[in-house]
């Protein structure tokens, strides 16, 4: 597979494009993104589904400035897939043939099974969850593939969007109980197997009402990826989305490239929820463009990553790891220690592997700053660590980087996210290992570490001279007036 693959996704609302690199085999990071409103699918619906002129022009103006931009990147490979509106256009093959020959662009025409299957595989690989049922609202249609065990077992598409709506209901002014109705008929024929409590939203719909109740929540982490909420409580504000005038979205924390669409988007989002038996929501800021580039990725593999795998933890250390066997050996260490100053304090078992991440990564901010390169990889980790985590897991995972040298937590910098982290024990005895089994390494000696813990006091065997670590030992705040004695 290229180094850097560029995905361009031809939606009936948007169109936009993802650069991609690979940093390793399964590692890779988001290097650049760019989007246009072209609104291919404007005045279609009304029209027997034709695209128009106009529509098309931007369409392909904006698509030459992709190519342009992917070019720039030196770019080895570029995947473009069109969706629901250029699908259901009578005239679609006048279009494709344009764009081949004015952009030089193949573009591939995706069945909504295909866009469902896309949004699936992005949803079983980068995000924290086994089994759901991803809504993936588009202009033209809705996407759902049913998951279970992390498998795409089922996948089924709807002709409802919002940009369809739109046009046929909202811009006419009928009756909001006509557009409700329409959307009943389209989900009857959704199989009575797509039930689920847990909801994957995906699509820019999704994603500006998920950025709204963050707002009003006063979520602690500007991240929508893995954002979750509950139906009881913010279902009857997606009812006033839906219902709500046009000057009133504002208000509700409504972004303005939004404000047309959302209310048929909510109206569906809710109706759909409603039908699969959804209580809880995961929001997910990856969909059809980050499926169509794990499809190609993994294409060999299933198309999922292996087990215990983590994209965005890769993709960090390939890139800012300056000795990954030391950072190895850390994280070994921290878990010995964890396993000694589990049961003696505590220790939450579904903490372990966060902390063991925390001290793989504890290092990576030297290649910014040596003196503090705690923060500069703490605020990496919290910015790049994308994928596979649940908000709690990111910033439990970014505090522990970010008092891994002598201190211990402050409470200046976890008060802002109580509500997402541990209590304040728990998380004094995370950071206390990660930074002392950072110090056990001092001397970046390599080897394994066993611990045990006894009557306050924990034992520390080495297969290496400790001296520099024993003095700097003294100098760590501890959780507790425990005693550290190596053998």
């Amino acid at each position: 597979m290229a180094r850097r693959t560029a995905v361009i996704d031809i939606g009936s609302n948007s169109a936009r494009m993802v650069v991609f690199e690979r940093t390793s085999r399964y590692g890779f990071y988001l290097l650049n993104e760019s989007r246009s409103r072209v609104r291919i699918s404007e005045g279609a619906y009304a029209k027997g589904g034709e695209l128009q002129p106009e529509a098309m022009e931007r369409a392909i103006a904006a698509l030459s400035q992709f190519v342009q931009i992917a070019k720039s990147f030196k770019v080895r490979k570029i995947l473009c897939v069109a969706t629901s509106a250029v699908r259901d256009a009578p005239n679609k093959r006048d279009f494709l043939r344009r764009v081949e020959r004015d952009v030089g662009l193949r573009i591939k025409v995706i069945d909504g099974d295909k866009e469902a299957w896309l949004g699936g595989v992005a949803a079983v690989n980068l995000l924290p969850i086994q089994d759901g049922v991803t809504i993936d609202i588009g202009g033209g249609s809705t996407d759902m593939a049913l998951i279970s065990g992390r498998r795409i077992v089922e996948t089924c598409s709807l002709d409802i969007g919002t940009v369809r709506l739109k046009e046929l209901f909202f811009d006419k002014k009928r009756p909001i109980e006509e557009a409700s109705a329409y959307i009943d008929k389209a989900l009857a024929a959704l199989p009575d197997t797509f039930r689920s409590e847990m909801a994957v939203g995906i699509g820019g719909t999704i994603r500006a009402i998920a950025k709204a109740i963050m707002e009003r929540n006063d979520h602690s982490i500007e991240k929508l990826h893995a954002f979750r909420f509950s139906l009881q409580d913010e279902g009857k504000f997606i009812d006033k989305v839906a219902n709500a005038s046009v000057m009133k979205l504002s208000k509700y924390g409504i972004k303005k490239d939004r404000i047309d669409t959302i209310r048929p988007g909510a109206l569906i989002f809710k109706r759909v929820l409603e039908t699969i038996g959804a209580s809880e929501v995961i929001t997910s800021g990856a969909g059809v463009r980050e499926g169509l580039f794990l499809g190609d990725l993994l294409r060999h593999n299933n198309h999922i990553f292996p087990d215990n795998f983590n994209p965005s933890v890769r993709s960090l250390q390939d890139r800012f790891c300056t000795d990954t066997r030391l950072a190895a050996n850390i994280a070994s260490t921290a878990r010995t220690l964890f396993n000694a100053l589990q049961t003696p304090f505590g220790l939450p078992e579904e903490t372990r592997k966060h902390l063991e991440t925390a001290a793989k990564l504890s290092q990576i901010g030297v290649r910014l700053d040596y003196y503090d390169y705690h923060k500069h990889s703490a605020y990496i980790i919290m910015n790049n660590l994308d994928y596979g985590f649940t908000h709690e897991e990111m910033i439990l995972i970014a505090t522990l980087v970010r008092f891994n040298k002598r201190r211990l937590p402050k409470e200046s910098f976890t008060r802002p996210h109580k509500k997402l982290l541990p209590d304040a024990m728990t998380l004094a005895w995370l950071s206390y290992i990660v930074s002392l089994a950072q110090t056990i390494h001092i001397a970046r000696q390599y080897g394994s570490v066993h611990a045990s813990y006894d009557n306050g006091v924990l034992t520390i065997d080495t297969p290496f001279n400790t001296y520099l670590a024993k003095e700097r030992i003294k100098e760590l705040e501890k959780p507790a007036p425990i005693a550290v004695q190596f053998r």
